[in-house]
């Protein structure tokens, strides 16, 4: 049976994991999907345990299952521990993608016609909307190269990329465009400057020749942050490095409205993957049932998708969120249009109704 390693994590963490699993429960069930959970320490809730953000046991777990939810890690008061290799982002999320081989992370963005006032850009820039795919490279480039050190008054990060590692991720953004309505990849580096970007512009052009079905574009980084709130609805899928993945992508989710309505999916070979908010773990609401958790929720339909392969589960989620934004129920992140605000658990209730209703 299916194994998946629940990770709370820290701040919203756990309050957002345990409307995402109720979530899950209800598709499951709906759609006859069997599964098992299996629950560890992660983040700054492990180092508090045992003084290390990813403790042996947990990665155990995470190498026996076959997907892994993960609420968020991290806070400030994990920013003041001396070494970085044991802070929660740089201890347990990237250890994680490499153990894991989890070297796709997908991010989708899209904007709900339901919430087209929450988004800060002019209403004609986003009429009818979009949807837009960020396929970030996960494991490489600036966040993995080596060496890397600070000594005293300098400070050295190495950029690496090989050709296998833009070779497989090229094919995840050419395979995804070509079951989505749009159908094209735009292609983001910075190859005026880097060499990195010019072996990555060479190798995303000549593998294209496999993909002729679908149209590719290649854009600069600076251009790219620049047309992204010019005209979000020129992107279709985003495909790019490691560090520049990391930025557009949160500068695509928050022209959407708000972080909080935004999953992501980091994947690997065979299926395997880590599910998660984009966001992070919101210290500063923890318990306060201000929390929003759709994207995390939208996390779990991911997970059905590429883990469990249960399309039509997934779909019963995507379609729960959208009509439960469509009736006009909010969380405090996008209650710009509606006087009755609910709690990340009423949330929960919201989707599981609609889920039930169906």
């Amino acid at each position: 049976m299916t194994l998946i390693a629940v990770l709370r994590g820290d701040g919203i963490g756990p309050e957002i994991v345990e409307q995402g699993l109720r979530v899950l429960e209800a598709a499951a069930k709906k759609h006859g999907v069997e599964y098992t959970l299996e629950e560890a320490l992660v983040g700054g809730a492990a180092y508090d345990a045992t003084g290390h953000p990813l403790p042996e046991k947990t990665r155990e777990l995470a190498l026996r299952a076959n997907a892994i939810f993960l609420g968020a890690v991290g806070g400030p008061k994990y920013d003041l521990i001396p070494d970085p290799d044991l802070r929660p982002e740089r201890g347990a999320l990237l250890p994680l993608r490499k153990l894991l081989g989890l070297y796709a992370n997908l991010r989708p963005a899209k904007l709900y016609p339901s919430l087209a006032a929450a988004c800060p850009l002019r209403p004609d820039k986003v009429e009818g909307g979009f949807d837009i795919l960020v396929v970030r490279e996960l494991t490489g480039g600036l966040y993995f190269g080596q060496p890397k050190s600070w000594i005293g008054n300098k400070a050295v990060d190495t950029c690496v990329y090989e050709r296998s590692e833009v070779e497989r991720i090229t094919r995840i953004a050419f395979e995804a465009a070509r079951v989505r309505p749009g159908g094209f990849v735009t292609s983001i580096d910075k190859a005026n400057v880097l060499e990195t970007s010019r072996l990555w512009r060479t190798t995303v052009t000549e593998l294209h020749a496999e993909y002729s079905d679908v149209p590719l574009g290649h854009m600069l980084v600076d251009a790219a942050a620049m047309a992204l709130v010019k005209n979000p609805k020129q992107f279709d899928v985003i495909l790019t490095e490691n560090l520049f993945g990391d930025i557009l992508s949160d500068e695509a989710a928050e022209i959407t409205g708000s972080l909080g309505m935004l999953p992501s999916a980091s994947l690997g070979e065979g299926g395997r993957g880590l599910f998660e908010p984009s966001h992070g773990s919101a210290p500063d609401i923890a318990g306060t049932g201000k929390a929003n958790p759709l994207a995390t929720i939208l996390s779990v339909a991911l997970l059905l998708r590429y883990s469990l392969k249960a399309e039509a589960a997934a779909v019963s989620i995507e379609r729960a969120v959208e009509s439960v934004l469509a009736a006009g129920h909010r969380t405090a992140d996008i209650a710009f249009d509606s006087p009755t605000v609910l709690t990340c658990e009423q949330m929960g209730d919201q989707v599981v109704a609609a889920i039930n209703q169906q």
